[in-house]
């Protein structure tokens, strides 16, 4: 693999040994890279430049689920490449539908040669993605925010045109595909998932820091 030293990759996951493991391999493969412990991390890191040519992501972190991180990337960042990983699923075929990826690696499952070959291609169809990815607006991942007096399951969505929030009844919070309702002001079509990611996984949520690290990304 020649020439890739220009090609700057960063790997966010919350596991300290697979970042570094990851972050091993790829410098292995000539690529330059930097890495993130978790979604509100990579984020302030994406505030700066030079942006990475690809994301390698975990799906499943506390704080900002990789889901979410990744949503929030396709939206702010549509030319960059990303690959979803996930030790929760066998391959991409098995992963909820909703993801924010060019492509899967199932940790533990795959030999990293094939994470390299996979972002190698990730790389050299780049010009092609992005304008695949400004084609279809990504979904807004929307935590559960509860029930109402009535005991009816809502959520709040932000439309991505006009910026207003609005509510939203749900009669189910158990569907896992992207979903679309119009605008309670514009009436603009708002595409939204309903984040399950602690229905794979259930780590120990600080509030406190969340909101913190909420506050630190601003708008």
């Amino acid at each position: 693999m020649n020439n890739l030293s220009k090609h700057l990759i960063l790997v966010v996951d919350d596991e300290k040994r697979v970042r570094e493991s990851t972050a091993l391999v790829l410098r292995s493969g000539g690529y330059d890279v930097n890495t993130a412990e978790d979604g509100f991390d990579a984020l302030l890191q994406l505030r700066n430049d030079p942006l990475p040519e690809a994301i390698i992501s975990d799906l499943n972190m506390p704080q900002m689920s990789g889901f979410e991180f990744l949503s929030v990337v396709r939206r702010r960042f549509p030319e960059i490449a990303v690959i979803a990983i996930s030790g929760a699923y066998e391959s991409g075929d098995h992963v909820p539908g909703g993801i924010i990826a060019d492509a899967f690696y199932a940790k533990g499952h795959h030999r990293p040669e094939e994470l390299l070959r996979t972002l190698a291609e990730l790389i050299r169809t780049r010009a092609e993605q992005a304008a695949h990815h400004r084609e279809q607006p990504a979904p807004v991942w929307i935590p559960r925010n509860g029930k109402d007096s009535k005991g009816v399951p809502f959520i709040v969505l932000t439309c991505t045109q006009c910026l207003r929030s609005f509510p939203l009844s749900i009669p189910r919070e158990d569907v896992h595909e992207v979903q679309e309702t119009p605008c309670l002001f514009c009436s603009s079509p708002v595409r939204y998932v309903i984040d399950f990611s602690l229905d794979v996984k259930s780590p120990t949520w600080h509030e406190p820091q969340v909101k913190a690290n909420r506050a630190k990304l601003g708008p």
